[in-house]
């Protein structure tokens, strides 16, 4: 079994890869059977509910994305009303976005008083997080350790940054999951990471509709598509397919709680 611990089915483009049902049904046939489900508007949070509501094998998880303009607001009760929901595994992705917008050109405080609220709300459920980092990673995790979200753990979604870094989000109770850039031949540093980190705390995503893999680098992505991403992690650790595929499967139910 494989396991996609991150895509957006809601955001899908139906006239490339048909319905929910035949994307489900494709990723079935490439040996996924689980999907988590990552929710980045609370418009569109109904939406990723019903999904995970709808087909048995897709979890959810409900945030609101660092990028989210700062008018966009949720209240403490409303994100604890969602993320209640039995078929909700986590929060976010939620987070620190200093590439879209540079903090000393626009004031993103707003950022970091969501990713707050955010690891507050986990820590009242009880439930991981889903972190997006990017050009600010030191800060993420600083404001992972001030507001004690090793008590509930996660993921780094979509690592791409160093081992050193990886190694101190292991030391807060996350895990690191690879996306279809540690396919891409120009991706040295990160593959050197893949191949140095514990097995047992590694995780594999898509991030459909985005970073496609080799060999569809550029196409739309999908959650199928996540068989490439464990192929090339078993390349580079000299492991068999299945010895990766079935140790991330194990990652993601260890941490969600789930039965195999």
């Amino acid at each position: 079994m494989i396991v996609d611990s991150h895509c957006h089915l809601d955001i899908l483009p139906s006239e490339q890869l048909g319905s929910v049902d035949e994307v489900i049904k494709r990723a079935q046939d490439y040996g996924v059977e689980r999907m988590l489900c990552v929710a980045i508007d609370p418009p569109r949070w109904p939406q990723v509910l019903e999904l995970a509501t709808r087909y048995p094998q897709v979890y959810a998880s409900i945030g609101v994305h660092p990028c989210s303009e700062a008018e966009v607001v949720v209240t403490d009760e409303h994100l604890l009303q969602m993320a209640s929901h039995p078929k909700v595994l986590a929060i976010g992705e939620v987070g620190l976005d200093y590439f879209h917008q540079k903090p000393e050109e626009v004031d993103l405080e707003y950022q970091k008083t969501r990713f707050r609220q955010h690891i507050k709300i986990a820590k009242q459920l009880n439930k991981p997080l889903i972190i997006h980092t990017r050009s600010s990673t030191p800060e993420v995790l600083q404001i992972l350790r001030e507001e004690g979200a090793d008590q509930v753990g996660g993921i780094m979604h979509c690592f791409v940054e160093d081992l050193a870094t990886a190694q101190q989000a292991l030391e807060l109770g996350f895990y690191i999951s690879f996306s279809g850039i540690v396919t891409f031949k120009n991706a040295v540093e990160l593959k050197s990471v893949a191949q140095a980190l514990p097995l047992d705390r590694i995780l594999v995503e898509t991030d459909s509709p985005y970073l496609a893999p080799v060999p569809y680098r550029g196409k739309t992505n999908q959650p199928a598509y996540t068989r490439y991403v464990v192929e090339e992690i078993a390349q580079l650790r000299g492991l068999p397919f299945e010895t990766v595929a079935q140790a991330t499967s194990d990652n993601f139910n260890r941490l969600f709680g789930l039965q195999a």
